[in-house]
């Protein structure tokens, strides 16, 4: 028996840079925008594996910059 085909994902992420995925046909809840790659679920996590290096939110990430002491590493 085939497997069913699965319905297409969106790599979906926020204001604070966070990714998940979305089902390709349904609308985004508030605060969220499509990233620009879609594929099947696992094609998507995949993708979200390699490209969210960084999974403080983009505020911290933010904070910390700007209070960064010159010289710490």
């Amino acid at each position: 028996m085939p497997d069913a085909p699965q319905a297409p994902y969106a790599v979906v992420l926020n204001d604070e840079e966070q990714y998940s995925i979305w089902l390709e046909e349904r609308d985004l809840p508030a605060g969220w925008r499509r990233d620009g790659f879609t594929g099947t679920e696992e094609e998507c996590l995949a993708y979200i594996d390699e490209t969210w290096t960084d999974m403080r939110p983009a505020s911290l990430r933010q904070w910390q910059h700007d209070h960064e002491q010159p010289g710490t590493d």
